[in-house]
């Protein structure tokens, strides 16, 4: 693969007083006749996280518009698992509903963070997401005992497919956690089996955070775009042929920094979409979305 980037699309810059900055884990929704959605996660003051949205057309899409000047969704109530923020993860429509899987969190005493996985649904007819519980969908367990983060969802059939960060143990510091890319799997994306299968494992003794998995199936094979980090993140590839193991193969991820500017430091949490027969990747750059985000071409498979 070869990515062409097209640029920054979008940085907040004090907007509101809940986007003061970032616009992190870009998800693309398309509303129509090229008419682009991208769901983000943004910071106020206190670096609190809430989800808010931009349009672009792909026809031009560095004019972006329809800047929501309210929070899809909000930190939680103080003392729920989402109090210090609610992170973007993906969108699922199924039933006329839509889906928002998310990451909740709280700030930690003995460890930094909490991750769980939240779910907010948007019924047809509504222009508001709803949480379905003050409750995570997805909270620690004897599979994941430590922190769950960042999921991906798919359906297929019947079956709800995801996957999503857990880390393998804890520590004092951000580069103690081991953190990697799990499976599970449910029935009515609420409930979910997990047993602890990795899919996509560490490759480096200096990497310590895999995270935020983008997953498509095409023909008989899965593929997964995903973080990867030990000094800094990059933009890792992986196949599957059953959608729970997957081989890493990120030297064909085709994206890297840039020699400067906003993502010449870093680059994480991909997202695809295609229109028009060309593919495309929204992703972060420097300083996990602190810098924006921005818009890069499928030039050569």
């Amino acid at each position: 693969m070869i990515w062409k980037k097209l640029g920054r699309l979008f940085c907040p810059e004090n907007r509101f007083p809940w986007m003061v900055s970032h616009s992190a884990n870009p998800v693309a929704w398309h509303l129509g006749n090229g008419i682009f959605r991208v769901f983000f996660s943004c910071r106020d003051k206190d670096n609190r996280s809430s989800i808010g949205t931009v349009d672009f057309d792909i026809r031009d899409p560095h004019k972006t518009f329809n800047l929501s000047e309210t929070p899809v969704l909000e930190p939680g109530e103080i003392g729920t698992f989402d109090d210090s923020g609610s992170s973007m993860s993906c969108l699922v429509e199924a039933g006329g509903v839509t889906y928002l899987y998310y990451l909740g969190w709280n700030l930690g005493v003995t460890v930094p963070w909490r991750n769980s996985i939240g779910l907010a649904v948007k019924k047809k007819g509504s222009n508001h997401f709803q949480r379905i519980s003050q409750a995570p969908v997805a909270d620690r367990c004897d599979a994941d005992p430590y922190s769950v983060s960042y999921p991906w969802v798919i359906r297929e059939g019947g079956l709800w497919r995801m996957w999503y960060g857990s880390n393998l143990k804890w520590g004092a510091e951000q580069k103690d956690m081991a953190h990697l890319i799990k499976y599970a799997s449910s029935q009515d994306g609420q409930h979910w089996d997990r047993q602890g299968k990795i899919s996509v494992d560490f490759n480096a003794p200096d990497e310590y955070a895999l995270s935020k998995p983008f997953v498509l199936k095409e023909k008989d094979k899965y593929r997964m775009w995903y973080s990867h980090r030990g000094a800094a993140y990059r933009i890792g590839y992986a196949e599957s042929g059953d959608g729970i193991h997957f081989t890493r193969k990120d030297e064909m991820a085709g994206i890297g920094v840039s020699e400067s500017g906003w993502d010449s430091e870093s680059v994480e949490y991909p997202n695809l979409f295609d229109y028009g027969g060309s593919r495309y990747l929204l992703y972060n750059g420097n300083r996990y979305g602190l810098t924006g985000f921005g818009l890069a071409v499928l030039e050569k498979e």
